[in-house]
């Protein structure tokens, strides 16, 4: 178990990894159901959608305190992971926000 690394950062690099050496692995993590069109958003420009915003900073910080509370005796270890949770926050925060376009009709 890995605490304070969200899914994201993961699936980003192993998009990165399957970019970098195989084509045809590339291909087949776009096509697939669920992480495809993450990667495809962001890599786009497009930006990541609320709810992931959402559960991964939910995510972190519940990681984050579970690890200063039962893993970390340390205090200055602990200090340093709320220093890496803020910035990672920060950085997840600020990320362009994905928004599904409605096609709606406006009747005048």
């Amino acid at each position: 178990m890995l605490p304070l690394l969200p899914t994201t950062p993961f699936l980003l690099l192993a998009a990165y990894c399957y970019a970098q050496s195989s084509k045809k692995l590339y291909e087949k993590l776009l096509r697939t159901k669920v992480l495809g069109s993450y990667i495809k958003n962001y890599r786009s420009g497009k930006g990541i959608p609320v709810k992931s915003k959402i559960l991964a900073v939910c995510v972190l910080w519940i990681s984050f305190f579970y690890s200063i509370f039962f893993i970390v005796p340390l205090t200055l270890i602990q200090l340093l992971l709320l220093i890496v949770v803020a910035y990672i926050t920060y950085y997840i925060l600020s990320l362009k926000t994905y928004r599904k376009q409605e096609n709606r009709s406006i009747i005048s």
